[in-house]
This record gives C-alpha cells, structure tokens and sequence, in this order.
C-alpha cells in the first residue's frame, strides 16, 4: 500500500511561498558565512541520526551537508537518495542554559515532497554538571516541523538526557514523538513514537580527531532505525560522518513510491 492515497494539486500561492522561503533561506547562509567572525569548535548537534545534547553555542553556526544512498533494492526498485542542507545557530548566550535554532532543505527524492523542502528545528537544554556537580545534560527539542499539512509537518518532539562515563564515553536515552497522521507503518497505522538510544566517544587513544558513535531511534515509521558511524575532524571547524543506517521497517514509505531500504550516509559539517 502506497503512503499517498490522494494527492491534491499545489496552489500557484503555495509555490511562490516556498520559493520565497527558499530565497530568504539561501541569503541566511551567504550572510552568515561573510558576518559571523567569531570561530570556535563545537560538535553535531546530532549523533548520526538521532538529536544529542549538544548544543551550537552563541555567535557560531553549523552547515550539515548530509547524503542517504540506498544500498540495496526493494522489490527490484532502488529508492531514491535523501539530500539535506541545513543551518544550525545558537539561540542562547548563557554558559548553564542553552538553546539552538535551524532549518533544513531537504530532499526526498519525491516530486510530491520536494515541493515542500523547508523544514525547521529547536531545542533548549542544560549542558552536564549545570544543576549540579556530575548531573546529566538535559536536551528538550523540535524537529521535522514541515510547512505542508500532512505531509510534511511530522512535527517531533523529544525529551533526552545524556552522561559522559570516564573511559566508556557518553550514554544518552530519550524519547519522541510526532504527527500521528503521516508518522505511520506501511499499513497506515500510527508509528510516531518512540526510544531514542545512544553512544558516542571521541577515541582519543588512537587520535582526537576521530569519534565513534552508535544510535537508536525506535518505531516503525521510516525514521525508526539503528544508526553506527565515524567522523574525522579534517581542522578546528571541518568533519564528515561516515555511518550506515539499519531500520526498523523496511516496508515503510519514506516518500511516495519508494521503501526503506538501508543506507550509506556522508555527513559533512562545517562551524563558523
């Protein structure tokens, strides 16, 4: 069963909104890249798919060029790659109480969803030993906020909490949830919760620049998945990601026509 029964045509006023959007979201980037003057390191705001408690810290910005190349077929059908571009600032100035804001074009491989690529995202949180000496890092955010009703407005939120354990490295748990009309299986029945699940560390016995990850994102929407990575810090503010994503239902639509095969991900992110 296809996860778009019925299609309604997109109005002349919708596609100048968007396009508009698109506009005023590619001048953001050009100015951001000539005025923000002040670098410093700061790590994804996500794990490898999933959100972490880390947070871009005021004055900076993060570009995510992010790739998902299916690795295999479906019945005989090869799904289409995903493509996202995002921009991430801080929100806050506070060193004990943080927050972020972004949006991402992104692509869905999918006539019917790339006409609707604009996607925003939010979080607040608490960074460890904030409340008290060894207490955990806080995280509650947003994320998947579409601008086309029920198709693109996924609207997820999420809560999540995360502790850095000497040696083990950092352990997060959380949980999400989001629109319950387009966030379904490949039946159309609800999907849109879920665990979230995590590690990550930076391997600092074989080189700084290198940090291992693993995560999880529970339920059988298309965005359920176990995700496992790398990512090399080329300088002070350059990294990509190399990792491979394992879902949960491979029978879920992520797009129009398409199932959910695995995939190869590339994640390039750049701080400025």
């Amino acid at each position: 069963m296809k996860k778009i029964e019925a299609i309604v045509r997109t109005t002349k006023f919708e596609i100048d909104f968007n396009y508009l959007i698109m506009k005023k979201f590619y001048i953001i980037i050009v100015v951001a890249c000539f005025l923000n003057c002040e670098y410093s390191y700061s790590t994804p705001s996500t794990q490898i798919l999933i959100p972490s408690t880390d947070f871009q810290k005021w004055k900076t910005m993060h570009l995510g060029i992010d790739n998902f190349i299916r690795t295999s077929k479906i019945n005989g059908i090869r799904g289409a790659g995903m493509y996202d571009i995002g921009l991430t600032t801080g929100l806050l100035p506070f060193e004990k109480f943080q927050g972020e804001i972004g949006v991402d074009y992104l692509s869905m491989g999918d006539n019917i969803y790339d006409d609707h690529p604009i996607y925003f995202n939010a979080k607040i949180g608490l960074p460890e030993d904030a409340l008290f000496k060894n207490s955990p890092a806080i995280a509650l955010g947003a994320f998947n906020f579409g601008l086309k009703k029920n198709l693109t407005n996924y609207n997820i939120l999420y809560a999540e909490i995360a502790k850095t354990i000497p040696v083990l490295g950092r352990l997060s748990v959380g949980y999400y949830s989001g629109n319950d009309k387009i966030l379904v299986d490949e039946n159309l029945k609800k999907a849109n919760s879920g665990i979230l699940l995590s590690w990550d560390r930076t391997m600092t016995e074989i080189s700084d620049k290198l940090w291992l990850a693993v995560d999880y994102q529970g339920g059988k929407s298309y965005i359920g998945a176990l995700n496992f990575g790398a990512s090399w810090a080329f300088s002070k503010n350059i990294s990509v990601i190399f990792g491979y994503d394992i879902y949960n239902n491979k029978n879920a639509y992520y797009n129009t026509n398409n199932q959910n095969a695995n995939t190869f991900t590339t994640q390039l992110d750049i701080n400025f």
